[in-house]
């Protein structure tokens, strides 16, 4: 399995498990472990992970953080774990910060085994920083954080690349964040700004302050709202049509008398449809999006042309599965439920860039 599909199985294990994990060491061996083991690391190879690793520092002798991934001998990655449903805070995690400062690790992540939240060095040279600058939560899988976490798998880590994604991420996160408070409430600069950018003339006085407020968090609601509204109109606008066009198909080409074409496009068939146009408008436009119906899968495409397949979705059988394009082949991938095709975003972005690149021999 990938790590993607190790990922997926082991959020979709969460809720059947949570209620009876009740203790650290229940956490560590049904969610941590398989979290490690995921990303790659043998976790029974004491020269990959070891368990309660111990390194002095000043006075304090024999204390212990959870894990540490292994790389030539030194920790690269150190590990402290809560049990499920502890809250996660810089108060709970005085040995994993000692740790860091005495170690060789870059990369230290604090878990309650659901939640995962990483943290590096990034504002002091060995000081871990007071933030994360990555979360995952394995309970609301979300594309991009579940591929940022794939860069940290055994095959795929690279040091210096990883802290400048670590970088990247931590200042992405905080200009973010800014958004939603500038959003939720203008600060006088922000509407300043607009103010100045605007046809509006005079002074910038108290009254024109108050009411000039009001209206910049106003239009960032509403063009919020529109851009959903956008993408979610345009994507069952172009389900509408090609339903239309299939519907025309049939009436203009009857089958005989008492036969049946076997292709039945269910309810699943559409939502996994719909997802897929959601992901793909973020390069091109969604209406280029559409699907074909066969007894065996409902292939998804780029502007109506087979050759121009994005991915395939296999739900025709007790296991579903979505095919992806690898090397110009396709690779089935196991899914449980339909929001899992939110873990191949990347895959299926690359697609659409890879049929977007000009034809070297056109």
């Amino acid at each position: 399995m990938s790590f993607d599909e190790k990922i997926a199985a082991l959020s979709q294990r969460i809720p059947k498990i949570k209620e009876h994990l009740q203790t650290e060491e229940a956490t560590k061996n049904a969610l941590v472990m398989p979290f490690i083991d995921a990303l790659g690391y043998d976790i029974f190879n004491p020269k990959e992970v070891v368990p309660e690793f111990t390194a002095d520092f000043g006075s304090k002798k024999g204390e212990k953080v959870d894990y540490a991934i292994m790389k030539d001998g030194e920790p690269c990655i150190l590990i402290e774990c809560k049990k499920v449903g502890a809250d996660l805070s810089i108060e709970n995690i005085s040995q994993l910060y000692r740790y860091f400062s005495v170690t060789k690790a870059r990369i230290s992540i604090l878990t309650n085994g659901t939640q995962y939240w990483f943290y590096s060095d990034l504002d002091e040279p060995n000081k871990m920083d007071e933030k994360p600058f990555l979360e995952l939560d394995l309970e609301r899988l979300k594309g991009v954080a579940v591929s940022e976490v794939k860069k940290m798998a055994k095959e795929d880590f690279d040091l210096d690349r990883m802290l400048t994604t670590a970088s990247d991420l931590k200042i992405v996160s905080e200009i973010k964040k800014m958004i939603v408070v500038e959003i939720e409430n203008p600060s006088e600069g922000f509407v300043r700004h607009f103010y100045g950018m605007s046809s509006q003339k005079g002074k910038f006085t108290a009254f024109v302050k108050d009411s000039y407020t009001r209206l910049v968090a106003k239009a960032f609601q509403e063009f919020v709202n529109e851009r959903i509204d956008d993408r979610l109109r345009s994507a069952l606008e172009r389900e509408n049509i090609t339903s239309s066009k299939k519907a025309e198909e049939v009436i203009s080409e009857p089958l005989p008398a008492g036969s049946d074409n076997g292709i039945i496009t269910t309810e699943e068939e559409l939502e996994g449809y719909r997802i897929v146009v959601a992901i793909c408008s973020q390069k091109v436009n969604p209406e280029r999006i559409v699907y074909r119906d066969s007894k065996s899968y409902l292939a998804i495409l780029l502007d109506d042309k087979n050759w121009k397949w994005i991915c395939r979705l296999w739900f025709n059988g007790k296991q579903k599965y979505i095919g992806l394009q690898k090397d110009k082949k396709e690779e089935r991938v196991p899914i449980s439920k339909v929001t899992d095709i939110y873990l191949h975003i990347n895959e299926i972005l690359g697609a659409i860039d890879l049929l977007e690149k000009p034809d070297p021999n056109a």
